[in-house]
């Protein structure tokens, strides 16, 4: 059942060996990799994680807190429930979580390119259909491709501005022809949502909307109130029910999603048997406040799902865009301030353990304390006046002495005096006597956040710092992070084992000021830059590693967020109706598992 990090290791190794032998072109393939090719053959039954047996029918209920105030996902503007993307909407690819980044065709038969990757070309089913009915066509490909790339979300932008030219080449195919160097274009764009041109004629794309998109997928938008709940139903008419790489998955009738007020609502909710799925992220709960009568009488089972990706970044982030955060010896010296071994005992029992980097846990992370070599070295050398120290001599996370933390405080006072700041009548101040005081700013209901952010600020006190948390409803967090209004917050970026493009839309300086992007931190390094388009450019699996590993090296080491906690596994309680396969995918419990590859048997 565990996938260790061998086997992702085993993995690589094999892309590698792949790649040297690897076709000119993929002429009428199924699928497409990032690097070799793709693990299942075109014959394949269905994706090795799903049960193509699995009973249809059933439904699951899930619960969130906060509300949702659109149907439109795909823009700046309002905020939209889970799923209506990934349950409505349909790409011309699917992507298996089996494997670190192989995608097999959804939308499209066939995807075809060249041995530099630099075009791509897609060939539509002809049975493809919406959910009226109306066929998907070449035509509402390359619309959702510009209408997304020009006026939806940010993250759409970067991959439309590296295609030269969008032209017809058949009745159902289309091909798309690149101005840079990106081998994961055709993969990106394979993800792309396809969406229906004509529902949107004369219609503002931009403005946040209640009309749910008319979309390909295996659901669709059933009942809804703004919220309060959204109702997804299974279609019974949906053209890719027989679809290989839809066996096994989509098997509820419905999918429903309840909001409440906070985290703590949500829980109390599961108890009561209003919602029949919960995720619990914190371990002494999991041990300790599940003796509620549905699981000691069976019908409520707890179940761990194991995985093998990477950490990701989790914790505080910096605003450096605010001039208090703008040195890296301050946030240093609150990183040091932060006691996460008190923090993480209090609230999770030490049970989880640290982020040590973003792509930590797994082979494409930095060693902590460990210096740069090979090749590493060599792709940070040219940067090395640029970079913060640790990122080749070796950096770790400071560890407490203790509750009082007083050997980290005693070199964040330093590192803050260096910086121009000192304590003045029991304040921290700078030379023009402005005291160091800041806002955390963080969303209702998020308790155990909450909690670490509470601790965090009495520690802080010791340094005559003041920091207060504000705590906002669901709608002005996603204002305020939206436009970059906070110095500090809570902060969450996934990865996987096969980063690429979304990074420059993480840690890119061409979106540092764009509103609703994912730069938070606003951080601008040409030195992740660097490793960024190299990992994009790379043929060699072993040169994109040392990318990733140079990239992992400059974020860590740039003190933008101050890590706390990761799970080194899932834990989702839930009705004992709702089963899984047996085997995991070698993500666990990531997108794509619940609730597609689940059923429901009583």
């Amino acid at each position: 059942m565990r996938h260790d990090l061998s086997r992702i290791i085993r993995v690589v190794a094999l892309g590698a060996a792949m790649a040297l032998s690897a076709p000119l072109a993929w002429a009428q393939s199924h699928g497409i990799a990032m690097y070799g090719e793709p693990a299942l053959p075109p014959d394949f039954v269905s994706l090795p994680y799903a049960n193509p047996d699995a009973p249809k029918g059933g439904r699951i209920v899930m619960g969130e807190s906060g509300g949702f105030d659109s149907l439109n996902p795909f823009i700046v503007n309002g905020i939209a429930p889970y799923g209506v993307s990934a349950l409505t909407v349909e790409s011309l690819m699917g992507r298996s979580y089996d494997e670190p980044f192989t995608l097999y065709g959804v939308l499209a038969e066939s995807i075809t390119t060249d041995a530099e990757r630099s075009f791509a070309e897609f060939t539509l089913r002809e049975n493809a259909r919406f959910s009226d009915g109306t066929p998907v066509t070449v035509d509402d490909v390359i619309w959702s491709f510009e209408k997304l790339g020009t006026e939806g979300h940010p993250r759409y932008a970067t991959a439309w501005g590296k295609i030269a030219k969008s032209e017809v080449t058949g009745p159902r195919s289309v091909k798309f022809t690149f101005n840079t160097v990106d081998r994961e274009l055709p993969l990106i764009l394979g993800l792309r949502p396809i969406l229906k041109k004509a529902q949107y004629e004369g219609k503002d794309f931009t403005a946040s909307s209640l009309e749910a998109p008319i979309g390909s997928g295996p659901y669709v938008v059933d009942k809804f109130e703004p919220g309060a709940f959204v109702s997804y139903k299974k279609n019974p008419d949906w053209w890719g029910k027989d679809l290989p790489f839809y066996k096994g998955q989509h098997n509820l009738d419905e999918v429903r999603i309840d909001y409440f007020g906070d985290a703590g609502v949500v829980f109390e909710a599961f108890k009561a048997g209003e919602i029949t799925t919960y995720r619990e992220t914190n371990p002494v709960k999991w041990a300790e406040q599940y003796s509620f009568p549905a699981v000691t009488a069976g019908d409520v089972v707890k179940s761990e799902i194991a995985h093998s990706r990477p950490s990701g970044i989790e914790g505080f982030v910096f605003n450096t865009r605010r001039p208090l955060f703008a040195d890296w010896r301050v946030r240093e010296a609150l990183t040091q301030a932060f006691n996460f071994e008190l923090v993480n005992q209090t609230l999770n029992g030490g049970i989880p353990p640290r982020i040590t980097s973003y792509f930590g846990n797994s082979p494409l992370g930095m060693t902590p304390g460990a210096p740069a070599e090979g090749r590493v070295a060599e792709l940070l050398e040219p940067f090395k006046a640029e970079l913060l120290p640790g990122a080749l001599e070796g950096y770790t996370l400071p560890v407490a002495d203790g509750e009082a933390n007083r050997k980290n405080l005693r070199a964040a006072t330093a590192l803050l005096e260096e910086a121009g700041w000192t304590v003045q009548d029991g304040v921290l101040k700078n030379a023009a006597g402005e005291p160091f005081a800041f806002e955390i700013l963080l969303v209702n209901g998020a308790d155990d956040i909450i909690s670490a952010a509470s601790i965090y600020v009495e520690s802080l006190k010791r340094l005559g710092i003041e920091a207060r948390v504000t705590t906002v409803d669901s709608a002005q967090y996603k204002e305020r992070t939206t436009a970059f209004d906070f110095d500090m917050t809570h902060y969450i970026r996934s990865v996987s084992l096969s980063p690429g493009n979304e990074q420059l839309l993480y840690w890119g300086s061409a979106v540092a000021n764009e509103p609703g992007s994912r730069n938070w931190m606003g951080m601008n390094s040409p030195a992740a830059e660097a490793m960024i388009t190299t990992m994009l450019s790379s043929k060699d699996p072993a040169d994109f590693r040392a990318a990733v590993e140079g990239l992992d090296r400059v974020l860590t080491t740039g003190r933008y967020v101050i890590p706390i906690w990761y799970q080194q596994v899932g834990r989702i309680a839930h009705s004992k109706a709702l089963q899984y396969p047996q085997k995991l995918p070698l993500y666990g419990d990531w997108i794509g598992f619940q609730p597609e590859v689940w059923w429901y048997q009583e």
